[in-house]
């Protein structure tokens, strides 16, 4: 596992590496323009580029580290990107049940997948399940979402592309807010988080503000109507 600066996680897992662009929020994609710096480069983790490929050496990393960890799985992926094998997939659930002094936090695009695949998936409370959720046409994740066994259900809405009304917040626990970041980035208006954040107070859900995003984050930082939101699920037990 490796650290990172992601403000609503301690540390990065990924035993898939590499995806494919399936909605406008992957046009920018981060770690496909990390990983495409590397291919060609012999024995480097990304030799292949951001081509999909099972890493299962990688499997057995959250065993192997005592200290709790808040854990995002497939930073550099989509677990149920449609060539991670069905088997594949429960392989890393099973180990993230047995290392369940972590949490895990599984995030997709493939929300379909997620849904078909919720019965053989062995669920657990320190497991949490989100959505990525980029604008208006992509709500209908949501649905897929809130019907899994999931016993934490979250939603990242980074890149923020546009206006979402009228969010369906039931059965979700928690939101994460953020603008596109790095070259290229699409602006987020303020109205839109501002709109957001609105919604999960009067829902009660834990509401989470990443960041401005833009070409330099660092200067636009991570502050939102004069404060820092970092709420987290009322369910978090990791100390």
């Amino acid at each position: 596992m490796a650290a990172t600066k992601i403000e609503w996680t301690d540390a990065t897992w990924n035993p898939v590496r590499g995806c494919t662009k399936i909605s406008p929020g992957c046009k920018h994609c981060y770690a496909e323009r990390f990983a495409e710096r590397f291919r060609g480069v012999p024995g480097h983790p990304f030799q292949q580029g951001f081509d999909l490929r099972l890493v299962p050496e990688k499997l057995d990393e959250p065993l192997r580290v005592r200290k709790p960890q808040r854990i995002f799985v497939n930073s550099m992926s989509d677990l149920f990107h449609e060539e991670v094998p069905v088997e594949y997939i429960r392989q890393v659930f099973d180990v993230m049940n047995k290392a369940d002094w972590h949490e895990y936090q599984v995030l997709t695009k493939r929300a379909k997948r997620l849904e078909d695949l919720n019965g053989v998936i062995a669920w657990a409370p320190h497991i949490w399940m989100g959505v990525s959720v980029e604008n208006s046409d992509y709500v209908w994740r949501i649905d897929h979402l809130r019907r899994t066994n999931a016993h934490v259900k979250f939603l990242s809405i980074e890149p923020l592309l546009g206006p979402i009304r009228n969010l369906n917040l039931h059965g979700i626990d928690w939101v994460i807010a953020g603008g596109e970041s790095g070259p290229g980035a699409r602006p987020m208006e303020q109205e839109w988080v501002i709109d957001i954040r609105d919604q999960c107070v009067r829902s009660e859900v834990a509401f989470f503000f990443k960041q401005w995003g833009g070409v330099f984050k660092k200067k636009t930082g991570r502050e939102l109507d004069g404060r820092t939101w970092d709420e987290m699920p009322a369910l978090v037990a990791l100390s």
